[in-house]
């Protein structure tokens, strides 16, 4: 009789998530954590924990933790990347579209919504917040150069690795530069970083087959080939942007704050966007929840070219995440064979510590050298880093406090 009544309660429990295991369910319980995961990559990857292995059961620790292991050896956003594996892993690939609709919608209209705004009264209403913006995102990148340094770069070789793209990336920018830097980090890896022994871990279970996968990574290869030689024949406004975006999201390693620098060189020096709305954007892009790749919705939404507002914005987000949806179909059928072998590894620490090198670049140029203007900048710039790495305040609070802090000096002074 016992076993009789557990096995009618394992019935009803099935019965009561399965409601949550279609696409729509999945859709509404990324929508909340769309709406409430503040914190960049590291805090939503903690929500998403507590929420499917904790609360939900839907896979088990270990096997957790080997999908976010494969998210973060993958290009991209690590953060949405898990959540459209886990979507994918709940109701396959309508489950995955969904879990990333959820995630990532609060936060894009947020951020063409603040774009709109931007347009119609313009930065020069409040000079002091785009100030204190500028201020806190010298804080946010540094945090993460720190963090991503110690985590990343472990030893002499990983060190002089990350110096050496810096150096390169600032002595000659450009976005073919960063290719090619990331490139020679890779190889840099294989000849010379000796990856640990691989250890134990449970195989992935993904509804997606090895021919689905080679279609994907195909896919992924010739839109990162074929989009600039698009982009020169047919130069139409919205092929360009989508190159540009397309390869941003294909060439992030190690979170989203790394996108800043592809970005940047992607919209501001062609004018698409100006230096002042773009550092606007990446502050606000701090403040709300979500992933921080919607940044791209506000700049599609700011362009001085056409396709812009909700259409330019809807065009660059879709762009952005595109190499993410790619990644995580095409390498889920191989991940068991990849992560076993020796030379991909070394190559993904390499890859690893060019990254880092990339960011650091970033933190002086642009992010430092436009923002920081003299010892009260400084000041404030080492108080927002207090706050965030010492007093571990979360980092919307901060942005918002900057913003209200420039604002406040603007007006008296």
């Amino acid at each position: 009789m016992a076993s009789l009544q557990r096995n009618e309660t394992e019935a009803a429990g099935g019965e009561a998530d399965h409601h949550h295991s279609g696409p729509l369910g999945v859709f509404l319980i990324f929508l909340r954590l769309g709406l409430t995961s503040f914190g960049g990559p590291v805090a939503h990857l903690a929500y998403f924990r507590e929420e499917f292995v904790r609360r939900r059961q839907w896979m088990s620790e270990r096997t957790y933790a080997d999908l976010v292991a494969l998210c973060q050896f993958l290009p991209g956003p690590a953060s949405s990347q898990t959540g459209i594996a886990l979507g994918l892993s709940r109701a396959g690939y309508a489950g995955a579209i969904a879990a990333w609709v959820g995630f990532t919608l609060p936060s894009a209209v947020l951020m063409i919504l603040f774009a709109a705004g931007v347009a119609r009264y313009g930065m020069a209403a409040a000079p002091g917040v785009l100030h204190g913006l500028k201020l806190v995102a010298v804080a946010v990148v540094a945090q993460a150069v720190w963090g991503m340094g110690r985590s990343l770069c472990t030893d002499a070789l990983r060190i002089a690795i990350m110096v050496a793209a810096a150096c390169i990336v600032l002595a000659v920018p450009g976005p073919w530069v960063q290719v090619g830097v990331i490139a020679a980090a890779a190889v840099a890896g294989v000849l010379l970083i000796r990856p640990a022994e691989a250890v134990a871990h449970d195989p992935l279970p993904m509804p997606v087959s090895h021919r689905a996968g080679a279609i994907a990574l195909t896919l992924f290869v010739l839109l990162m080939a074929g989009l600039p030689l698009l982009a020169q024949l047919y130069p139409a406004n919205a092929l360009k942007m989508v190159d540009a975006f397309y390869r941003a999201g294909a060439l992030v390693f190690g979170g989203g704050h790394v996108v800043l620098p592809l970005l940047d060189a992607a919209v501001v020096p062609t004018g698409w966007v100006s230096k002042e709305t773009f550092l606007a954007g990446y502050g606000a892009a701090q403040a709300v929840p979500g992933p921080l790749f919607t940044f791209a919705a506000f700049l599609g939404a700011s362009m001085q070219i056409e396709p812009s507002g909700w259409a330019g914005g809807a065009l660059c987000l879709l762009a952005i995440f595109l190499p993410a949806f790619l990644l995580v179909v095409g390498a889920l059928p191989f991940w068991e064979t990849l992560r076993r072998n020796r030379r991909a590894q070394a190559a993904l620490a390499g890859v690893n510590a060019g990254v880092v090198g990339l960011l650091l670049a970033a933190l002086w140029q642009p992010v430092w050298a436009s923002a920081v203007h003299g010892p009260l900048d400084i000041g404030a710039v080492v108080l927002a880093l207090v706050a965030l790495m010492v007093w571990k305040l979360p980092p919307w609070l901060v942005v918002i406090a900057s913003g209200v802090v420039g604002w406040a000096a603007g007006a008296m002074f």
